[in-house]
């Protein structure tokens, strides 16, 4: 432009010289005019060269006194047409600053606004904006705001870059300082928010332009709605339908086809009806889009009669076939595995002289890969080459159809069909043949595409990787795994918090927790923010591994994140804190998450109704199964089997029988689990009778008690002094190939003892000795007391001996009855050692003990031990006479 400028100005000149040679006084006036604007030019030209001078000082060096000096050199008071031309040539935005600020002094007065606005596009385009808040400030303070062109650079350069929040935040900031951002910036954010669903962002800049006296449109209208809708808000979209109407605007057919397609989306198909049947009220008549819309509404909601009447209708004497309507049509009927109608359809096209295109094939073929109707969807594939040419979506669609089938042969057969037809597989072709590869266990299979990628070709991208990545840590080879994520960050691709998701998950599951923790480490200094799924799983990882603490702390570092903890969170958060013995947490976490409003899901209320359930809360679980009902969420087997635990520990066994029935009747699975638990509260209240009948029962349902079950019953059996009967279902319990384990001996020789069969209770001692089972305290104690009461006092001393020596810790119950046993054998000596270290251990001597001990010791005439016997018996009988009286 200047140098056109400069050429048309010199034609002038040499003319007006050559006309000056007249001596018409007109033309001597066109010369000096003339000559005036030669010197405007001349003078452009010196502020274009003392620009390029400056900028030459700038960017000599860092900013310094030496700049400054050889700018003062150069300028003492620089003009602002030189200011502006410095800011708008700099790309440099901290040198545009400094010299912003060094020209500020040299002047002494504000900028300009074109000054300012030269700084605000600076800083849009080189996408820095640490210092764009001062400058706002600084403006407001000067009386003058952003232009609009200074305004829409701005939100577009954060647009750009995907950082819509900061375009969100730039716009609230001009707000703040009172300023009036321009249309277009509204407009441009709006939009872009509208691609990633952020509607609450664009509500508040929709109501900000009405505040601001723009006129909004029907189109804004419609792109708001849009985005309600889609995120199955129906009454914020609803509320902003009805503000466009109270606006005096008048829907067009394009918003009726959005609300007819968004609302059918999410599930909202009679609302979508009804704006179908309003627009024809209105006096609008349906487009294509708006029959294709709701054609393919009804067929999503299994409507499929309503939809072949509406296509019907559309096809009323049109001469032109809908190929787009026909398409949604055969997805339609292909969905709901109606194929011979679907053909049908496709002939009927051909009749009304459409050739049905690659597409119509291609939606066949996929509903024909959910129905698993493999060599059928081959056949077609060979059909429809007499009308289109399959494309690379279509070669995609049986690729992944034959992988899901595990006929990798045919798989790797229609890719080289791909490549003879001129097509190469590209990076979707190989993530699908991976990630099915993977999910069908054949992990080598998968490791060997992946490796004989062609990356000039076709490049890995993320998706492969995680694919690969993840199929890999499940199935144990977390090594193999992660070396792939060492190789996907030296391909420079940016793992995302799903890879990082399978890496911690599968770190854990392997044993591998400090390694699961390091991954979580490195991910944070790489810069890759963690998601809410992310914190969850690792939250879980690190529960299940006993760090409750940890869990905990995760917990609150999802809130620290920015995040809110969801139903998910919640669950893991008190599904293990009950496993860890804090289950009386539940009730306080329960409320915590509904004044959130969490929606609670099946999962969810399972999780909660257990922790009622284990902390004693019976009828709270009772009334949150009801309420689950109530929702809409069908119990499962989980959540009658905590609800029947809970009220068989608290003797409510009519209760928990009548659920059983229910669950019954509702046709759930029952599990040997809760059979169980009617078991154990059916036995521990004596109920021994229909203990046997609810056995009877789950082995007639094709179940097999396990040990837990059998023991359930032995203890009951044993409490009500059944003993025999007990040793018949041992037999029993064997004979089913059940193995016993010390819990099941422990009761055995309980009640054989309690009953004086000490012979028959060491037999089963020994017998468990045999099976390498480790006796605990409670069958130590059992057995010495037992040996000790049928005057096998030096067995029952060398037992007790042999259990120290072994590392148990004996109770007060099993040095009373050792201390007893050798008492009445008459060795009164051994046993006040026993006293003395019972009393040092500072365990209750038995006011019985003490008699026995004292009398032994009287008759072995050890008088000074009987003495201390004596007193410590007399301080035992004054407590417990002082604990009556109390």
């Amino acid at each position: 432009i200047s140098l056109c400028i400069r050429t048309t100005c010199c034609q002038i000149f040499n003319t007006c010289k050559s006309l000056s040679s007249l001596s018409d006084g007109s033309s001597s006036e066109l010369y000096k005019k003339s000559a005036i604007f030669e010197g405007k030019i001349n003078s452009i030209e010196g502020v274009r060269k003392e620009v390029d001078d400056v900028c030459c000082i700038l960017e000599s060096g860092p900013w310094g006194s030496a700049i400054e000096n050889a700018l003062s050199s150069l300028n003492e008071k620089p003009q602002p047409g030189l200011i502006i031309g410095v800011l708008r040539k700099l790309k440099d935005v901290n040198l545009a600053i400094n010299y912003f600020r060094w020209t500020e002094k040299k002047t002494d007065q504000a900028h300009c606004p074109e000054a300012y606005n030269s700084l605000l596009i600076l800083m849009a385009r080189n996408k820095k904006f640490d210092c764009l808040e001062q400058v706002l400030e600084e403006m407001s303070m000067v009386g003058f705001g952003p232009s609009s062109n200074a305004c829409i650079e701005l939100v577009v350069s954060c647009v750009k870059s995907q950082k819509l929040r900061e375009a969100f935040d730039i716009i609230q900031m001009m707000r703040k300082f009172k300023f009036r951002p321009a249309f277009s910036a509204y407009t441009t954010l709006i939009g872009a928010l509208s691609a990633v669903f952020e509607s609450d962002l664009m509500l508040t800049l929709f109501h900000q332009m009405q505040e601001l006296g723009y006129e909004v449109s029907v189109h804004l209208f419609t792109t708001l709605i849009r985005v309600f809708a889609k995120e199955g808000r129906v009454d914020a979209a609803l509320n902003l339908l009805d503000e466009m109407r109270s606006n005096c605007f008048e829907a067009d057919v394009v918003l009726y086809n959005v609300c007819i397609d968004c609302f059918g989306k999410v599930g909202k198909v009679d609302m979508a009806w009804k704006f179908f049947h309003e627009m024809k009220a209105q006096g609008l008549v349906p487009d294509d889009v708006t029959f294709t819309s709701m054609v393919g509404v009804l067929c999503k909601s299994n409507r499929l009669q309503e939809a072949i009447e509406l296509f019907e209708l559309m096809e009323q004497d049109r001469k032109v076939p809908c190929a787009y309507a026909y398409n949604t049509m055969i997805m339609g009927y292909g969905s709901a595995g109606k194929f011979d109608e679907a053909y049908g359809l496709l002939e009927r096209q051909k009749a009304k002289g459409s050739i049905p295109s690659v597409i119509s094939y291609n939606c066949i073929l996929t509903c024909l890969g959910k129905k698993g109707k493999v060599q059928e969807a081959l056949r077609i594939f060979e059909d429809m080459k007499k009308d289109a040419v399959p494309n690379l979506p279509t070669y995609n669609i049986l690729i992944d159809m034959l992988c899901k089938d595990g006929n990798l042969e045919d798989a790797l057969r229609i890719q080289g069909a791909m490549k003879e037809a001129g097509l190469y597989p590209n990076v979707i072709t190989v993530n699908i043949m991976i990630d099915r590869l993977c999910k069908a266990q054949k992990l080598d299979e998968a490791v060997s595409i992946f490796e004989g990628m062609d990356h000039k070709v076709c490049c890995p991208n993320e998706v492969t990787f995680c694919s690969l990545i993840d199929g890999l840590g499940k199935h144990g080879r977390v090594n193999d795994a992660y070396r792939l994520y060492e190789k996907m960050l030296d391909s420079d691709k940016i793992p995302n918090a799903v890879v990082y998701t399978s890496l911690i998950r599968n770190f854990f599951k392997c044993g591998r927790k400090e390694d699961g923790h390091k991954i979580y480490k490195e991910m944070l200094r790489s810069g890759c923010a963690p998601d809410l799924m992310l914190l969850n799983t690792y939250m879980d990882c690190v529960f299940k591994a006993g760090e409750i603490e940890k869990g905990r702390a995760l917990f609150e570092e999802i809130k620290a994140q920015g995040f809110i903890p969801d139903v998910q969170s919640y669950s893991i958060l008190i599904h293990c804190l009950v496993k860890a013995g804090f289950a009386h947490e539940t009730y306080q976490l329960f409320h915590a998450m509904k004044e959130q409003g969490c929606i609670l899901d099946t999962r969810a209320y399972n999780t909660v109704i257990d922790g009622f359930c284990k902390s004693g809360k019976v009828n709270k679980a009772y009334q949150l199964l009801e309420e689950m009902k109530s929702k809409g969420h069908q119990p499962t087997v989980v959540t009658y089997g905590s609800v029947i635990d809970g009220l068989s520990k608290i003797d409510r066994l009519d209760e928990a029988y009548m659920l059983l029935e229910e669950a019954k009747s509702q046709g759930i699975e029952l599990n040997l689990v809760i059979y169980s638990s009617l078991i154990d509260g059916f036995g521990k209240v004596g109920r021994i009778d229909e203990a046997y009948l609810i056995l009877e029962e789950l082995m007639q349902k094709g179940l097999t008690p396990n040990t837990y079950t059998w023991n359930c019953l032995l203890d009951a059996l044993v409490k009500a002094e059944e003993v025999d009967e007990a040793l018949v279902c041992f037999k029993s319990m064997k004979d089913m190939n059940c193995p016993p384990n010390h819990i099941t001996y422990s009761i055995l020789i309980n009640g054989l003892c309690k009953i004086r069969k000490f012979n028959k209770a060491f037999v089963l001692w020994q017998e468990m000795e045999k099976q390498w089972l480790k006796p605990n305290t409670i069958t130590y104690t059992t057995m010495i007391s037992g040996l000790a009461k049928a005057g096998n006092v030096a067995e029952a001393h060398g037992l007790f001996e042999r259990f120290k020596a072994n590392g148990g810790i004996p109770d007060s119950a099993c040095y009373n009855a050792i201390i007893e046993g050798l008492s009445n054998a008459n060795r009164a000596t051994d046993a006040y050692k026993l006293f003395e270290e019972t009393r040092r251990k500072g365990f209750n001597i038995h006011t019985k003990t003490c008699v026995v001990l004292l009398d032994a010791l009287h008759k072995a005439e050890c008088l000074e031990q009987a003495a201390i016997v004596g007193a410590v018996l007399k301080e035992t009988a004054k407590s417990q006479h002082a604990s009556k009286y109390w």
